[in-house]
């Protein structure tokens, strides 16, 4: 017997009640604030900024605090709030090269003009559980004394531009007429999609989608085989050209990872054997993230390139339509409303086609039974009726 739950507002209201006091826990122990968020969460902090498409620290600490640390739900949060923002103006493209460095590596040079800056990074230490962080927390005086920032970005050249000076990888060139991008914040996906528009979705993809992607074009799912050309993390200028002025003004920097990924490529009778580029770009510091992104889209330059298309990482209306996990999360969790009168159709349709089925069986009995007796000789027939 089935019988439909009952509620309503007052169920709901409840429910968030109950919501408030699981996202508090213990109030022995203190609250987090949205600065501690901010300031020690800054891997989450960055994950949710980039898939919500949205670069604000405090708003995506907000939403990983009202999420109780639940990173897809908070970009959900921070991406809807995203949508109730009026946009301004433009920017002017970033330039990259001007970066303010704190990390630089390349995986493919060992000694390049810059050099390679190490930064923080976690590729070194050893995965075991530091127990000293579960003391109490030192004061910032024992970390020593804090160095000054240097607050002048030098122009560090990119490494594939060494390439690229040879004539070693395709060269990046504007499109003709430099048409203004897709915007996928406003307008939904459209096939085929250009490589911007792919780049735009891959950017606020999925990191765990991503990464399985890319690590199914390792495992040979893709004509695919990268070089980590260039990984950057660091600051960058953000301008823009009021119409009143004609010239860029600086209105902030960001936090930006770059990745460069570079590819075989065989070349044909009409083209040289070049390399290949694959590129990644995110929010805040998320080198895996941006690894991953410039794997798939290099992957999804197969038609472009005249690649057979063989696995799901070259499958452009796959892989995008799919790497959005707002739209997958809200998708997969509507199984959990209401659906009684959907199951109650499927149940009664399921109880129909078994009691059809029996029906059939049990027919089928009575008819063999009865073309057994039949069979029977006189002789048999006759001493069953003696007995």
């Amino acid at each position: 017997m089935y019988v439909a739950v009952k509620g309503g507002e007052k169920a709901i209201a409840q429910s968030y009640e109950a919501l408030a006091k699981m996202r508090r826990g213990d109030t022995t122990v203190p609250e987090l604030s949205i600065d501690q968020i901010r300031e020690q969460m800054s891997l989450a902090v960055a994950r949710v900024m980039g898939e919500a498409s949205l670069y604000d620290k405090d708003l995506a600490a907000l939403a990983i605090k009202q999420a109780s640390g639940d990173l897809i739900e908070a970009i959900f949060l921070l991406r809807a709030y995203r949508t109730t923002l009026p946009r301004l103006m433009a920017t002017v493209p970033v330039d990259t090269a001007n970066m303010l460095l704190q990390r630089r590596i390349s995986a493919t040079f060992k000694d390049v003009p810059g050099g390679q800056v190490l930064g923080a990074t976690y590729d070194y230490t050893q995965r075991l559980l530091d127990f000293s962080l579960a003391a109490e927390a030192m004061s910032v005086g024992e970390f020593g004394p804090v160095a000054q920032e240097n607050t002048q970005a030098e122009a560090c050249p990119r490494v594939l531009d060494f390439l690229n000076a040879e004539g070693l990888i395709e060269p990046e060139l504007i499109p003709e007429g430099d048409p203004e991008p897709f915007d996928l914040t406003r307008e939904p996906l459209q096939f085929p999609a250009s490589r911007a528009l792919r780049l735009q979705s891959l950017a606020r993809g999925d990191e765990g989608f991503l990464l399985a992607l890319a690590y199914s074009t390792q495992r040979g799912y893709a004509r695919n085989h990268p070089f980590a050309g260039e990984i950057r993390y660091g600051k960058v200028r953000v301008q823009v050209v009021p119409e009143e002025l004609g010239f860029a003004i600086d209105i902030g920097e960001i936090d930006i990872t770059e990745c460069q990924m570079v590819n075989q490529f065989v070349g044909s009778q009409n083209e040289a054997p070049k390399f290949t580029r694959g590129y990644g770009l995110g929010f805040g510091h998320c080198e895996r993230k941006s690894m991953a992104m410039g794997v798939v889209d290099r992957a999804l330059r197969a038609s472009e390139l005249k690649e057979e298309i063989t696995a799901p990482a070259q499958m452009e209306e796959f892989v995008l339509y799919h790497a959005d996990n707002v739209e997958a999360s809200g998708f997969l969790q509507h199984l959990k409303l209401p659906h009684y009168v959907d199951f109650q159709a499927e149940l009664s349709l399921l109880r129909g086609i078994r009691a059809s089925i029996n029906a059939k069986a049990a027919e089928a009995g009575k008819l063999e039974t009865t073309d057994e007796q039949a069979d029977e000789p006189a002789a048999e027939k006759s001493g069953k009726k003696a007995a």
